[in-house]
């Protein structure tokens, strides 16, 4: 299933004025179980840093999350960088025209060699390692470009149903992945490897957050997938399942999940 046609549908749709921007980012941060996650993870360590401090958004996308970052660090200067040259141009109009381009810039740049030596206090990264083959050597990257102390936040699938895979047989359900989700463990000692000392890693979407994700984004991407005409239906199916979806990802994260198909990692250089 292809992702980025639909994301480029919907930017289209919520780019036209920075109201309606904004509005779309409010959406998906109360549908997207991920961005309940990382809200309380970042909320969780925003004392540790500097209110001055220095930001990486490692694979920045549509801009979601450093918009949050933005706010939750009024005083802090941050770099998102992106491999999409169209998202990095869309990004810095728009955060030009909700007047933060002095605090916040988007350039394009390949993880892989993207190097800063010890310059951030707190680097992000959502649902991005999936996508790089080479994730060792961007840990790595990440690691040096952190300050003595610094954090990094990642949020990825894990090989517990991660992906929508859930035996041998099974395929990607997006197919721009390269790994359907990571082990525990297999995380923890990549991120050793390259050399961060403290790791707390933790599993998100347990069963509650399956059923969110199944039917808040699995069920209408599919439709959306077929035909554009469900576009039309869709406010109407969220005006129905929307309530339902909250709860669930509250449960999901407000209780501890023994297992599930997302993990949250944190890691201190």
């Amino acid at each position: 299933m292809q992702y980025d046609p639909i994301k480029r549908s919907l930017g289209k749709i919520f780019n036209k004025t920075p109201f309606l921007r904004i509005l779309f980012y409010k959406s998906l941060d109360l549908l997207l179980l991920r961005a309940w996650h990382i809200k309380k993870e970042v909320n969780q360590i925003r004392n540790s840093v500097p209110k001055d401090c220095q930001i990486l958004d490692a694979g920045s996308g549509f801009g979601q999350y450093t918009y949050f970052l933005s706010r939750i660090f009024p005083k802090g200067m941050i770099k998102a960088v992106d491999i999409k040259q169209e998202q990095i141009e869309d990004c810095n109009l728009f955060f030009s025209k909700i007047g933060k381009e002095e605090r916040v810039h988007f350039e394009w740049a390949d993880l892989v060699k993207f190097s800063e030596k010890e310059k951030y206090h707190l680097a992000l990264s959502v649902d991005v390692m999936e996508h790089i083959e080479e994730d060792v050597t961007v840990f790595r990257n990440i690691y040096k470009s952190l300050k003595t102390r610094g954090i990094l936040i990642i949020s990825t699938p894990s090989d517990q149903g991660g992906s929508d895979v859930h035996d041998d047989h099974d395929s990607s359900f997006i197919d721009e992945h390269v790994r359907d989700g990571y082990n525990k463990t297999e995380i923890e000692n990549k991120l050793r490897d390259a050399g961060f000392q403290y790791i707390h890693s933790s599993y998100s979407y347990g069963k509650p957050g399956k059923i969110s994700w199944k039917v808040s984004m699995k069920f209408p991407i599919l439709l959306l997938n077929r035909s554009s005409l469900f576009f039309i239906i869709l406010p109407f199916y969220y005006l129905i399942t929307f309530p339902f979806c909250l709860l669930l990802n509250w449960l999901d994260v407000h209780n501890f999940q023994q297992t599930g198909t997302g993990l949250i990692v944190r890691a201190i250089k």
